[in-house]
């Protein structure tokens, strides 16, 4: 892996003895596999992680060179180990993982593991030992009898409008998960932003979340996404795939800056920044 941007410090002119022939005096030998504390300091949370919604709010995607969000209705082909270690990583450092019903069905969720790289961490900085998961559904049509709800390290939170059904929110915290209102409107339907700010009520102020394209593009239209890191992989997949963000468009684009790229085997690791106004 190596991080092109921002451009690595140039190395000392004394430490180019037995540089290889070809390399370009100054080039520091990144191309390595970073250990896992290196990207867990690279993708660190802001202290405190407060955006303007109260907490901090970054998503982790990938894509194809075409703006797949998928392939034959999973991500998991557009993956790489890079990709893979990225992921472990944001939600090594994350207090909650927020994710819509839909993906939860459609890749499998299952709970959060606790990992010793990150346990020292984690306990510096007051987490539980692993992220909770956050399923966002309206209807709460969800097989409570999934190990994402029964085996959890630590409580599944299901995240739901004012009209859902009493049987499944009793059929819920049976299993037990702990329900979460956030959207009072007689529509049902769960607000983005009153998510965050439920979830940051609870202690949850570094979040991340893993989509899917519709749950993103609502964040991002009620201007509560702050960070974006985006995979871009080497491949291309046509087809009629959903983008990674699915849903009205907004009223004025908002504007990121880049804070950072890795690079492996062609992958490219992006994060960027919203601006603030």
């Amino acid at each position: 892996m190596r991080r092109l941007f921002p451009v690595p410090v140039p190395a000392p002119a004394e430490s180019l003895v037995g540089t290889p022939t070809g390399t370009p005096a100054g080039t520091p030998a990144e191309d390595r596999e970073w250990a896992l504390d290196e990207l867990a300091d690279a993708y660190a949370y802001p202290e405190p992680p407060h955006g303007p919604s109260g907490a901090w709010l970054r998503a982790n995607m990938v894509s194809s060179l075409d703006g797949a969000a998928h392939h034959d209705g999973r991500s998991k082909a557009l993956s790489s180990d890079a990709d893979m270690r990225i992921f472990g990583v944001l939600r090594g450092l994350a207090d909650a993982v927020v994710v819509g019903a839909e993906t939860v069905r459609r890749e499998g969720y299952r709970p959060a593991r606790a990992r010793e790289a990150f346990a020292e961490r984690r306990a510096a900085l007051g987490q539980s030992p692993a992220p909770a998961i956050a399923v966002v559904s309206a209807s709460l049509e969800l097989d409570f009898a999934q190990p994402l709800f029964t085996e959890p390290l630590v409580p599944t939170i299901v995240i739901t409008g004012a009209t859902a059904a009493k049987e499944r929110i009793e059929a819920a915290r049976t299993a037990g998960a702990e329900v979460v209102f956030a959207g009072a409107g007689p529509s049902g339907r769960v607000d983005a932003a009153a998510i965050v700010a439920a979830l940051a009520e609870l202690g949850h102020t570094r979040l991340l979340t893993e989509g899917g394209p519709t749950l993103l593009a609502e964040f991002a239209a009620a201007g509560v996404l702050d960070e974006l890191c985006l995979a871009v992989a080497p491949l291309v997949t046509a087809g009629d795939a959903k983008r990674i963000m699915n849903g009205p468009v907004l009223g004025e684009p908002e504007r990121f800056t880049l804070a950072s790229v890795l690079e492996e085997a062609g992958f490219l690791f992006t994060r960027y920044r919203r601006i603030y106004q």
